[in-house]
């Protein structure tokens, strides 16, 4: 058989397209991933979305007054002075992109000006934050990014 530049340009093309291949086999059988949704209840979360909406824009005025300080303890949550004075119960959820199994939600119940999360309960890396808690039937919600 004699080897002219057609064949050349075939056996070019079959090389390629191999080569693509193994690599999208490679990526979609790989541990790596692991492909699911975020939550297993994402389509009913996708419906009560309105609601979180509503509570943000509730909450947009303390929504500032929030800080959030890594100390030698963990990670340190000031409320807002707005806030000191009242009985807040509510829940504050730690969600780790990368991670479903290290998610968390605390219950709280504000008595002090801060909460303390433990630094044994956090790995290094991006979590985000949310802080709900309801009063006189209004619901509010405080969305934060952080990189511990």
């Amino acid at each position: 058989m004699k080897f002219n530049w057609g064949t050349g340009i075939v056996l070019a093309f079959i090389g390629f397209i191999g080569f693509i291949l193994y690599f999208v086999v490679l990526a979609s059988t790989g541990k790596n991933a692991d492909h699911h949704l975020v939550t297993d209840d994402y389509y009913q979360e996708e419906l009560a979305y309105q609601n979180e909406i509503d509570a943000e824009s509730n909450a947009s005025s303390f929504a500032s007054g929030f800080r959030i300080k890594k100390s030698n303890e963990g990670l340190l949550i000031e409320i807002p002075v707005e806030l000191r004075q009242q009985e807040l119960e509510g829940t504050l959820s730690l969600y780790r992109p990368s991670n479903k199994h290290l998610d968390f939600d605390l219950a709280i119940s504000l008595s002090n000006s801060h909460l303390l999360i433990p630094d044994e309960r956090l790995l290094g890396g991006r979590w985000d934050i949310k802080l709900r808690w309801s009063d006189k039937d209004k619901d509010y919600l405080v969305k934060k990014s952080i990189t511990y």
